[in-house]
């Protein structure tokens, strides 16, 4: 099956598969496949907010994105009736293990939606959209790419006929988009991420991809569509328009600078169907309008002592939303600023006392280490505390992102701990000093796989878990809460004597005052 997928799949970078033969007693399931990751906006990528799984983002970025890991997962039951052999006749009541792996393959390549489905709420959930998801289309013209990350509307879409937009899927097909697997009652691993059964299941070579292997059934190419379909997945999806005026900006808030003022906000709540394209701001008084695409904006230009407020207003091909007036603020000079590090671009920081002396930890953009700076008799002194080496527990990979920093003990036992983020790996790390000697350690994010977020009893998990992070010490010892992107909830962990313990804090549940 490996060969066959090879014969099809051209790639210059190698593909590791790692593949587990076990026991399952779920009924009816054979096996199960997932990419050893996701990566978004890396050089190369079609498009940019979406999520590409390992073999599609290597391809496209012409290299291995994450060395040393497998690209795709495999696992097979090894309870099943299974045919060994590849002679292709496996016997009424034996499935054809070589037809199965293939399968199970084209789901680690890219045949595989990240849209989750709440059975109580009729929730659709969709934070990280793959490549497969720009492409999933409703029967009116909308993509599951259209809807809000959190809906309802969502779930229905989820629950509704389904078809495959690509253009090269649709051209394999006789002209006819692709329809896709998608029954009135939602069947978590079957719906959306396979070709209609009804449809293409007497059809020969392009039944492979469909929900269910008969006992006895036999494929030894991906048929003509599904190899289609993965080639529409390589290229950019169309741009999706936005369907009215867009939601106006939320959480405005203007912050003073010297001459200047930084106004802060967040893109509308549903940022997918507002398709907003820039935002524009107009200084009060004076009425003078500026044109941002992001947050923050720095409004320069500004005269100290003078009080000033923002109107800002999102835009997206349809026009502008309403406007959302900012606090006031009032520009003023600022001290002397004295460069602690010149050689260092820097956007992540947390700081701190340490031992009487006053720290900083930061992550360099340019080297992709973790630093920190000691004031040490009116002088700073820098240090590379990670991301030069992998011995002792350190790492090599880039860790230009988030930072935190607190501080456990007291006097002589006082600790030093520092959380930052691998950002390569998409792993939460852990650094701590007890003013002779620094240990490594990772957190989470290099578990063996993602770990649902309707499990209650946690464990490390695949997650991508590099997003943010905040760490607090508290009586119960040294805890940190960071967010984890693949299933969007927050997450905390605690050190214990024996080790880290794991809990899910927030966005799993509609109850205890909770959300999702």
């Amino acid at each position: 099956a490996v060969d066959i997928w090879a014969s099809y799949f051209e790639s210059t970078v190698p593909i590791e598969v790692q593949a587990y033969w076990e026991p399952s007693n779920i009924n009816g399931v054979l096996g199960s496949a997932r990419p050893g990751d996701y990566f978004n906006a890396f050089d190369g990528a079609p498009d940019l907010d979406l999520w590409y799984p390992s073999i599609l983002a290597d391809r496209l970025a012409k290299k291995d994105l994450a060395p040393g890991k497998p690209d795709i997962v495999l696992r097979f039951n090894s309870n099943a009736l299974w045919h060994t052999a590849i002679d292709g006749t496996p016997g009424r009541f034996s499935y054809d293990l070589s037809s199965t792996v293939l399968h199970e393959i084209g789901h680690g390549l890219g045949f595989l939606s990240n849209a989750e489905y709440d059975k109580f709420f009729g929730t659709g959930y969709l934070v990280q959209p793959t490549p497969y998801d720009a492409y999933v289309q409703l029967s009116d013209g909308r993509l599951f790419t259209d809807f809000c990350a959190r809906s309802v509307d969502l779930g229905k879409a989820m629950t509704s006929p389904l078809v495959w937009s690509g253009s090269l899927a649709t051209a394999a097909n006789n002209g006819v988009k692709p329809k896709l697997y998608s029954p009135q009652s939602y069947e978590d691993g079957s719906s959306i991420t396979h070709l209609d059964e009804s449809t293409f299941s007497a059809t020969g070579t392009n039944s492979v991809m469909t929900p269910v292997l008969d006992a006895g059934e036999v494929f030894r190419s991906p048929g003509s569509i599904a190899l289609a379909m993965i080639e529409d997945m390589l290229s950019k999806p169309p741009a999706n328009k936005a369907q009215s005026l867009p939601a106006k900006p939320i959480d405005v808030r203007a912050l003073v600078g010297d001459k200047y003022a930084l106004l802060t906000f967040d893109s509308p709540n549903c940022r997918r169907i507002d398709r907003v394209t820039g935002y524009t701001v107009t200084i009060n008084p004076g009425g003078l309008e500026r044109n941002f695409t992001q947050s923050p904006a720095k409004i320069t230009g500004l005269s100290n002592g003078s009080s000033y407020s923002f109107t800002i207003k999102a835009k997206n091909d349809n026009g502008e939303s309403d406007a959302v007036t900012s606090n006031e603020v009032t520009p003023r000079s600022t001290a002397k600023v004295k460069t602690i590090d010149k050689r260092a671009d820097v956007k992540y920081l947390a700081s701190g006392v340490f031992k009487k002396n006053q720290v900083i930890a930061y992550s360099d953009a340019i080297s992709g280490n973790l630093k920190l700076a000691t004031l040490v008799r009116n002088s700073w002194k820098t240090s590379i505390i990670d991301g030069i080496s992998t011995s002792g527990g350190r790492s090599d990979r880039n860790l230009a992102g988030p930072v935190s920093l607190c501080v456990s003990g007291s006097k002589a036992g006082e600790k030093l701990h520092i959380f930052y983020t691998d950002t390569e790996n998409k792993d939460l790390r852990h650094a701590s000093y007890d003013g002779k000697k620094w240990r490594y350690e990772t957190v989470d994010g290099d578990g063996e796989d993602v770990q649902n977020y309707q499990e209650s009893t946690r464990r490390k998990t695949a997650s991508d878990v590099s997003v943010s992070n905040a760490c607090a010490v508290t009586p119960a010892g040294v805890q940190v809460f960071y967010r984890d992107e693949s299933q969007g909830i927050i997450l905390g962990a605690a050190l214990t004597k024996s080790g880290w313990i794991y809990e899910i804090v927030d966005g799993d549940r509609q109850s205890e005052g909770r959300t999702t």
